[in-house]
């Protein structure tokens, strides 16, 4: 059986309409139920979990096959293959900070400065580079109240259209990276269940191309 762990939220509401065009996702009426396993064509199995949860599950082998932002692949570093970049759920890590508070991108070599995240890793890694120490303050959401409350200088998050900033006077200082969803596969599934894998692969890498996008 293929176990496949989808995100939650908004990114499922992607995620099932590339699955149903090459006939591997679960029903509509199931993907509105509070059920956590859905049943799926050929006897697979879909997994709805948190999307910082996906790499977990594959790594581990709870899963086969997960749809996860690169954000999380890149924080989490797990040890799965990443075989295809889906192209959806696009969005960029970004600081941004307070319109009238100062640039962290122009501080010197040496600062510090307060940073609100759960991007811990990747923060500290951009901040590391520019020679500026980076005391993170680890939020799990509302991270566009930190500066405005003198919690934190600015924030590192997600940003996808930047209405939320805007309408909390902050703005876009530095894009750290840009985002899309990518297949990750377990190791041990990918070779022991190569035959269900590789063409459900070759299918979407098909589909993607045929996008365009």
């Amino acid at each position: 059986m293929l176990k496949i762990a989808l995100a939650k939220g908004r990114l499922l509401e992607q995620i099932v309409p590339l699955l149903a065009q090459v006939g591997m996702a679960p029903s509509a009426e199931d993907v509105k139920s509070r059920k956590l396993i859905l049943p799926g064509p050929d006897g697979c199995e879909f997994l709805i979990i948190r999307a910082a949860d996906v790499c977990t599950f594959v790594e581990r082998g709870a899963a086969d096959i997960g749809i996860v932002g690169r954000d999380l692949l890149l924080e989490a570093c797990p040890q799965v293959y990443e075989p295809l970049d889906l192209r959806i759920g696009r969005c960029r890590l970004c600081v941004a900070a307070p319109q009238d508070h100062p640039d962290p991108m122009l501080l010197e070599a040496g600062s510090t400065m307060r940073v609100a995240t759960k991007y811990d890793r990747l923060a500290a890694d951009f901040f590391r580079d520019r020679g500026i120490q980076a005391e993170l303050i680890h939020l799990y959401g509302s991270m566009e109240l930190a500066p405005l409350v003198g919690m934190a200088d600015c924030i590192v998050d997600l940003v996808e259209t930047g209405g939320t900033l805007r309408a909390n006077g902050l703005v876009e200082r530095a894009t750290i990276i840009d985002i899309s969803s990518r297949l990750i596969v377990n190791p041990a599934s990918y070779a022991t269940k190569s035959a269900q894998i590789q063409p459900l692969i070759r299918q979407l890498r098909q589909l993607v191309a045929g996008q365009g996008n």
